[in-house]
């Protein structure tokens, strides 16, 4: 694969970059119908509007938007739409990213958060209308896209790759307490399942750790992030980031929510 057509792959969504197989902590995936196009998956993230009580997501904050599920390559479609949905009223993100993510499309969405003027923190949503109901009767609610009442938890998972990223494109980024960052190593893979050479799949490595490296810098964050991730890919291994780092890497403006 050539200079130009791997560089086609790359921003045409054929090429991804995904936690490498041996350091995904994988969680469970929910009962729940296929969201988006052809091939994805069952948990591909969603997006709905959600409210509390005041101070619910932050500071002041009563109501926010989810971001629910695995970064697929069409993500940022539903992004664009539910920020459109609430143009002006710049509510925050709350991740709560899980299972085989897409890295690049994480930027993507990180880029699209900065540009609109989000803040973003992370955790899980517990909305109050799904108590005692299906997973498949509850995702059926946020689909419609909310407002839904409900409470944002204090988060078991950590802040994977996926999560950093896109909470990297906040305006204020916070992490509540007791959370925790756990960095990964990063694996080349094709959408569309087909092999991919050694030279290909260098090339394509190196590329996308330019593009990131240059995400963090537009986006205020110190690329010795990507450095700690590169290591991880070397040695196969996870890392936890302590929160000492948090503020030295410039991940997040504020501690906590």
């Amino acid at each position: 694969m050539g200079a130009r057509s791997m560089a086609a792959a790359i921003f045409g969504g054929l090429i991804s970059i995904l936690a490498a197989g041996f350091a995904q902590a994988q969680v469970p995936t929910p009962e729940r119908p296929a969201v988006g196009g052809i091939g994805q998956l069952p948990d591909a993230m969603i997006f709905y509007v959600a409210r509390g009580t005041k101070g619910a997501c932050g500071p002041g904050c009563s109501e926010w938007i989810v971001a629910e599920g695995a970064v697929q390559w069409d993500t940022h479609k539903r992004l664009i739409n539910i920020l459109d949905r609430t143009t002006g009223r710049k509510l925050p993100v709350v991740i709560n990213a899980r299972g085989d993510s897409n890295f690049n499309v994480a930027t993507s969405l990180g880029r699209i958060l900065r540009g609109r003027g989000i803040d973003t923190t992370m955790g899980p949503t517990e909305v109050e209308a799904c108590r005692g109901k299906p997973e498949a009767d509850c995702f059926a609610l946020k689909r419609q896209g909310g407002p839904l009442d409900a409470t944002v938890k204090v988060p078991d998972d950590p802040c994977d790759n996926a999560c950093v990223l896109i909470l990297a494109g906040g305006v204020h980024r916070s992490l509540p307490a007791g959370s925790k960052v756990m960095l990964t190593g990063m694996a080349v893979h094709n959408r569309l399942g087909l092999n991919m050479s050694k030279d290909a799949r260098t090339g394509s490595t190196a590329r996308f750790d330019e593009l990131f490296r240059i995400y963090l810098r537009d986006m205020g964050v110190d690329t010795e992030l990507l450095d700690m991730i590169d290591q991880m890919s070397e040695v196969r291994r996870r890392l936890e980031l302590p929160p000492s780092e948090w503020t030295r890497l410039r991940l997040v403006t504020e501690t906590a929510l």
